[in-house]
C-alpha cells in the first residue's frame, strides 16, 4: 500500500492528533509489541493505550523497535479510576510514561466517570491539568463522559478537555454526545469505532455484527471497500477521530486505507439511520463498583 499522509484533526489548544489512530484495548500485553510496530509501518502515527489494559509497556517497546522520533508519534493513554484524587493522578502519570518509557504523553485521559465520587474525578483532572501547565503531557481529556456529566464537570475545571473519548458506532451513534462535545470545543474521539462491541467482548447491544449489516455491506461494494473501511471513512467525514483496533497485519492496514475514497451525504445519511440507540458498553451515568477491583501496578 502507498503511504499516506495522514490528515489530522486541530484540538482546541491548537495540537493537531491524526484523524486515525491504532487501538490496543484488549491486546494482550505479549502481542501488543508486534501489533504496534506493524501499525508503525504500515504509517499509523497515533497510538490509544491505558493504564488499565495492562499493555503500556508493549507500546513503548515498539516506540523504541519502531526506529521513529519520538515527536513523530502521538501517544495517548489514560489514567484509571483507582488513581483518581489529585495525588494519585499525578503518580498514575508517573506509572503510565515509566511504561511507555517517554518523558512526555502527547494526550492524557481520566478513562471514566466516578459518578458515585464526583470530586475525586474533579481532583483526578485537576492534577491532569497541572500536568499540562508543567509541559508533561500536551493535551488533557476525558473519557466516557455523556452530556450530564459534562455538564457537572466543565464548572468545575479550569481547562476544557481537548478530547472526549466515547463509544460511537452506526449501531450507537451518540448524537446527543457529539453535539454537546462539539459545542463545547471538544474533539469526539470514537472507541468501538466499528462496533465490535456489539459482537465481541461486550456487555449487551443488538447482538449482530456490522460488519455483516446490508447497508454496509450495499455501501463498501459501491466504492470497492469493505464496511470498516466505510465506517471509518463515515467517522472521519463527519468530525470523529477514531482508534480501530487488531493484531492482524492486513486488517490493520485495511483500517488505513481509507483516504482514497468519499462518501455522499445520502450514504453519509443512511449509515446515521442504523443506530439502534442501544449502549454497548456500560452507562458512564451510573456507577461501576467493579471497575474498584482492578488496582494499577506502579512501574
Amino acid at each position: 500500500m502507498t503511504r499516506t499522509t495522514i490528515p489530522s484533526f486541530t484540538l482546541n489548544n491548537s495540537l493537531d492528533i491524526p484523524v486515525i489512530g491504532f487501538g490496543v484495548f484488549q491486546t494482550p500485553p505479549d502481542e501488543t509489541t508486534a501489533a504496534v510496530l506493524a501499525a508503525l509501518g504500515i504509517g499509523y502515527r497515533h497510538i490509544d493505550t491505558a493504564a488499565a489494559y495492562g499493555n503500556e509497556r508493549g507500546v513503548g517497546e515498539a516506540l523504541r523497535r519502531s526506529g521513529l522520533a519520538r515527536d513523530d508519534v502521538f501517544i495517548e493513554t489514560k489514567v484509571w479510576v483507582t488513581d483518581y484524587g489529585y495525588d494519585a493522578a499525578l503518580r498514575a502519570f508517573d506509572k503510565s510514561a515509566g511504561k511507555l518509557g517517554v518523558d512526555v504523553i502527547d494526550l492524557l485521559l481520566l478513562h471514566q466517570p466516578r459518578v458515585e465520587d464526583f470530586a475525586l474525578t474533579i481532583a483526578a483532572y485537576q492534577a491532569l491539568e497541572k500536568l499540562l501547565a508543567e509541559g508533561r503531557v500536551r493535551a488533557i481529556g476525558v473519557s466516557n463522559f455523556t452530556p450530564a456529566i459534562l455538564a457537572r464537570f466543565l464548572p468545575e475545571v479550569e481547562v476544557v478537555p481537548a478530547v472526549n473519548q466515547i463509544e460511537l458506532h452506526p449501531y450507537f451513534t451518540q448524537r446527543t454526545s457529539m453535539a454537546a462535545n462539539t459545542v463545547a470545543g471538544i474533539l469526539t474521539q470514537a472507541w468501538s469505532p466499528l462496533g465490535g462491541i456489539t459482537f465481541y467482548g461486550g456487555y449487551k447491544g443488538p447482538g449482530k455484527s456490522t460488519l455483516t449489516d446490508p447497508t454496509l455491506r450495499e455501501l463498501a461494494a459501491a466504492h470497492g471497500k469493505t464496511p470498516a473501511q466505510v465506517m471509518l471513512r463515515w467517522h472521519v467525514q463527519q468530525g470523529r477521530q477514531v482508534i480501530p483496533k487488531s493484531t492482524k497485519p492486513a486488517r490493520i492496514a485495511e483500517n488505513f486505507d481509507i483516504f482514497d475514497f468519499e462518501l455522499g451525504a445520502d450514504e453519509l445519511a443512511r449509515i446515521d439511520a442504523l443506530d439502534t440507540g442501544i449502549r454497548g458498553g456500560p452507562d458512564p451515568d451510573q456507577p461501576q463498583p467493579q471497575f474498584l477491583d482492578y488496582p494499577i501496578p506502579a512501574a
